[in-house]
């Protein structure tokens, strides 16, 4: 696979596992005032935009625990998922632990023309496309769990 795009899917998700070391269960579920995403639903998003949209551009199963699209995908409602339907946060981390890993073996054994071709699921698009669109969605929630943790923490003087 293109050095780059290695890179790019280290820093990506080392910097959201980052993000999500020391967060307590309360911060884990914080939303902001009008909005009801929170700490919690945007790291289970990562993994299954990832999980999704790489999956599908390389024309395999997406692999998540039973209920995580329901819970944390693009079509999901969190203020309508009853509390104890969420996993702990730290079940999460776990599985984008082991995402990781399993992602940068298949990664590293794609060859050029591989990424190149076009993917599965949309065929005008080539897979590395697929792969950094992917990588870019979960850049741009690791920045909402960023400022959710610093609005949890400022929440006394807002």
């Amino acid at each position: 696979m293109n050095h780059t795009l290695l890179v790019l899917w280290n820093e990506v998700r080392s910097r959201t596992v980052r993000l999500l070391e020391g967060v307590s269960p309360q911060e884990a579920r914080f939303h902001a005032p009008g909005l009801q995403n929170t700490v919690l639903w945007h790291a289970g998003h990562c993994y299954v935009v990832v999980e999704w949209i790489v999956a599908q551009a390389l024309g395999r199963q997406p692999q998540a625990p039973p209920g995580w699209f329901e819970l944390f995908s693009w079509q999901s409602r969190p203020e309508q998922i009853p509390p104890d339907r969420w996993p702990p946060l730290g079940e999460i981390v776990e599985h984008l632990r082991r995402q990781y890993a399993r992602w940068q073996r298949v990664f590293q054994e794609l060859s050029p023309r591989e990424l190149q071709a076009p993917s599965a699921r949309h065929p005008r698009q080539s897979v590395a496309q697929a792969i950094v669109h992917a990588l870019h969605d979960e850049a741009c929630h690791s920045g909402e769990i960023w400022l959710l943790r610093k609005m949890y923490h400022a929440r006394d003087r807002l």
